[in-house]
């Protein structure tokens, strides 16, 4: 068990952009057991001051979600001895000041285990010790996705691609240099 769970989601949540969130875990026993056990649990959510209590998977939105799951993954992390976690797109949905906080709790777990983040967003990216681009090429009649380590150079185009496009402008470059710094 993972004492004050609820309590530590609402602070990491707060830090990610949610200050009204609320939650609620509740626990029903059956009176026969299942697969997984005997009790039921339900985890109801709130994001915002004056609505109700609703099942987490119903009410929250996407970029709730994400927040969410890397609050509970950040938290577990910190009882589990896990050597690698993978994130895919955890960061769905958010963007702005949030991807980077985002990033930040990322960069905080690299200090105890090997993270992976597959990102689109820029202020994840660049939070990385390592950034490698995923692609795919076609040999004759078939894909086949390609993985690169980038140097500094590569990873500040990539940046700046990521924020502005295959047309890199010069405020997309410096952009990308001050986010790697």
């Amino acid at each position: 068990a993972i004492p004050n769970l609820t309590e530590k989601l609402i602070t990491i949540l707060n830090l990610l952009g949610m200050p009204n969130v609320r939650f609620k875990i509740e626990i029903q026993v059956s009176g026969s057991y299942k697969n997984n056990g005997k009790d039921t649990l339900q985890f109801l959510f709130s994001a915002n001051k004056g609505t109700d209590f609703g099942l987490l998977k119903k009410v929250a939105s996407g970029g709730e979600m994400s927040r969410i799951m890397l609050a509970v993954k950040s938290i577990l992390s910190q009882y589990s001895k896990l050597p690698t976690i993978i994130f895919d797109e955890i960061d769905t949905g958010v963007s702005g000041e949030i991807a980077n906080k985002m990033g930040e709790i990322m960069r905080e777990m690299s200090g105890t285990m090997q993270v992976f983040a597959i990102t689109h967003l820029p202020q994840i990216a660049a939070k990385g010790s390592n950034h490698y681009k995923v692609f795919k090429t076609v040999h004759g009649e078939n894909t086949v996705s390609e993985l690169k380590l980038l140097t500094t150079d590569e990873r500040i185009i990539e940046i700046a691609e990521m924020l502005s496009g295959k047309d890199i402008s010069d405020s997309a470059m410096n952009h990308a240099k001050a986010l790697l710094n």
